[in-house]
């Protein structure tokens, strides 16, 4: 049986369009499907040693077949392989349909009394899938014309205006999704907006009241209302404190992978918003007193100096 296409390009062109397809239809993220989901790749390697076992059996059947024709049977099978496939029957029907050609046997129907110094003209019909192009666009544009035209459909600047709001709604939704930045030690600052301070509030009273008390004053864990700190005062010490834990104390555990550090922020910033409180029955203070360092100031003598070089300039 003669093939177009030989084994060695018709395997490898069905498994490509099989895998792509696979690849399209199947929603694996940013890595491919066969790497995600491992039974695809097990799928996609069955299939392929089928498509060579195939062809491993159509070609052994051929090879037997072939011994079992007759010697003419055998002749004629050759001289049909023989015909390229331009010149098949089956190719130059295609082509007969697409066209409606008329062969030189033909030329006498569909030949016109012009003559024009022994050259004569051939009244050959349009090819049907030219006409049938043609006759679609005027169906189209009749379409369209109703649609829009007609019949008020959206105008271009309307479909614009569409496409931008709905680009603009995916951009809103990606950034509410994006990951948030993270705050390190060295980041971190002291918030002071109510709404920051009152999720604080919510997530200490939840998670640290039970150590520390609703108010701070401390049960099992230090007061935090006082000017001592064991591992230190400030937001830095105390944002740290809280995402990484106590080395000391264990049972005071790391909370930056639970709450993340945005909340980390939040609760160390209302711990801190605590400051001379002093609730009633508050534990004794623990550790060191603890003083925020203070902005350095400008040097006297430097700025007596910038004085008496001003006067001096007065005086001149």
């Amino acid at each position: 049986m003669k093939k177009i296409f030989p084994s060695y390009v018709r395997v490898p062109v069905i498994f490509a369009i099989v895998f792509f397809a696979m690849e399209y239809f199947v929603d694996s993220g940013d890595k491919p499907a066969f790497v995600k989901y491992p039974m695809l790749a097990l799928f996609l390697g069955v299939f392929l040693f089928l498509l060579i076992a195939i062809e491993i059996v159509v070609s052994a059947v051929d090879k037997v077949t072939y011994h079992l024709l007759s010697d003419e049977q055998k002749k004629q099978l050759e001289e049909a392989q023989s015909v390229s496939f331009a010149d098949s029957k089956f190719a130059k029907g295609i082509i007969q349909k697409l066209t409606r050609s008329k062969s030189v046997e033909q030329e006498s129907d569909v030949m016109l009394d012009h003559d024009y110094d022994g050259i004569k003209e051939l009244d050959n019909v349009l090819p049907p899938w030219w006409v049938n192009l043609f006759y679609a666009t005027i169906i189209f544009a009749a379409v369209y014309l109703l649609r829009f035209h007609v019949f008020g459909g959206y105008t271009q600047d309307e479909e614009f205006k569409t496409e931008v709001e709905l680009a603009e709604a995916d951009m809103l939704k990606n950034k509410a999704n994006a990951p948030q930045e993270e705050i390190t030690f060295d980041k971190v600052t002291l918030l002071t907006d109510a709404s920051d301070l009152a999720k604080g509030k919510e997530i200490f009273t939840n998670a640290c009241a039970a150590c520390h008390k609703a108010d701070g004053g401390g049960i099992v864990g230090p007061n935090l209302t006082d000017e001592y700190w064991i591992n230190g005062g400030g937001i830095k010490n105390v944002f740290k404190l809280i995402a990484e834990g106590s080395k000391n104390n264990p049972t005071m555990v790391g909370w930056a992978k639970t709450l993340g550090t945005k909340e980390v922020q939040k609760v160390a910033s209302y711990v801190l918003s605590l400051q001379g409180t002093k609730p009633a029955g508050g534990k004794p203070a623990e550790g060191e007193k603890w003083v925020e360092e203070a902005t350095p100031k400008a040097d006297a003598t430097d700025t007596a100096a910038v004085i008496d070089s001003t006067k001096t300039e007065a005086k001149k």
